[in-house]
């Protein structure tokens, strides 16, 4: 043992010395695991993350889907009716809306309402049974006079609505010169230029005139033989209006009602007349000539220029008649 070694073991002993030159041990780590941790399993490690499903993803069982039978109308053999709208103020067709409940029930039970530039989504005129014509035809206007050729070829009943299409009424007298459309001076009747199976007259006729021409007319083409019977009897003073011609002024209220013994003074006449020709005069029209237009407006809308003693024996009838159809 040399000097180096015996300073040594002086220090720090003999034991010490000898071990830590032979086998010398490497020294521990100071931070060891904790025993009260335990490792997760390997299976928990490599399981797939928990999603949850969406709405899309998630399957829903399809019920099966029942179908109820549909519910059967009253009347299922409908009739096909048009509005055509010429050129006119639109007041008869508000005559038409005003029908309110009414009008509901004949298109629910009765008719099909298939070309209406104002209520119907259609912009050529089909086929239908019925139309109603409102307003006089321009002949400045190709678009118009293409219609009315149409509506006549298309319609197997045509019906001159109010007095523009029946007479011409203040159309007639129309020089042109408007904002809109100042080359439209022409205005004609339908009459002028088509046939005409039946008129409505006045301006504008009433709603329950109207909502009963519909009537009639379906029931003359769907109804049985007593149903027709009484709408032949019905519609035959307008029909035979219509074949009278187009042509109509204050003289014809002298002719056919005055010297008939039939006005009853309600003043119809000079409430329609635009041109001031016409004035009461104890109870009765006066009609001054050098003002009258001969529109036809007076004559459209007295209540009695199409008077008939054949409708007047079947009223009480053709009264139930409408009453019936018409409940809801």
């Amino acid at each position: 043992m040399g000097l180096f070694d015996k300073f040594k073991s002086l220090l720090f002993g003999k034991g010490d010395v000898s071990e830590g030159t032979q086998d010398e041990k490497p020294v521990a780590s100071k931070q060891e695991p904790v025993a009260s941790k335990q490792e997760e399993p390997v299976s928990a490690k490599h399981e797939a993350p928990v999603t949850k499903a969406k709405p899309a993803d998630m399957k829903v069982e399809q019920k099966p889907i029942i179908q109820k039978p549909k519910e059967e109308k009253p009347v299922a053999d409908k009739i096909t009716v048009g509005h055509v709208h010429m050129s006119g103020c639109t007041g008869c067709l508000v005559s038409l809306a005003d029908n309110y409940e009414g009008l509901l029930t004949i298109l629910d039970k009765y008719a099909d309402l298939v070309y209406c530039l104002t209520l119907a989504d259609v912009r050529h005129i089909p086929e239908m049974d019925v139309a109603l014509v409102e307003g006089s035809v321009c002949l400045n206007d190709e678009c118009s006079m293409e219609e009315i050729l149409e509506t006549r070829e298309r319609a197997k009943i045509v019906v001159a609505l109010g007095g523009c299409a029946c007479y011409g009424n203040t159309t007639r007298f129309c020089r042109g010169g408007q904002q809109n459309q100042p080359q439209h001076e022409a205005f004609l009747p339908i009459g002028d230029l088509i046939k005409v199976d039946v008129y409505i007259p006045a301006c504008a006729p009433t709603p329950q005139q109207i909502r009963n021409v519909c009537l009639m007319a379906y029931l003359l083409l769907k109804g049985n033989d007593e149903q027709k019977a009484l709408a032949t009897a019905y519609l035959t003073p307008l029909m035979n209006l219509a074949a009278a011609g187009t042509e109509a002024c204050g003289c014809d209220l002298m002719t056919e009602v005055i010297n008939q013994g039939l006005c009853c003074g309600c003043g119809s006449c000079a409430a329609a007349c635009t041109v001031r020709a016409i004035t009461m005069q104890y109870g009765r029209p006066q009609v001054e000539r050098d003002l009258c237009i001969k529109c036809g407006a007076c004559y459209a809308q007295c209540p009695r220029s199409f008077f008939s003693f054949d409708v007047c024996g079947q009223y009480e009838s053709i009264t139930n008649l409408i009453g019936e159809v018409m409940k809801p």
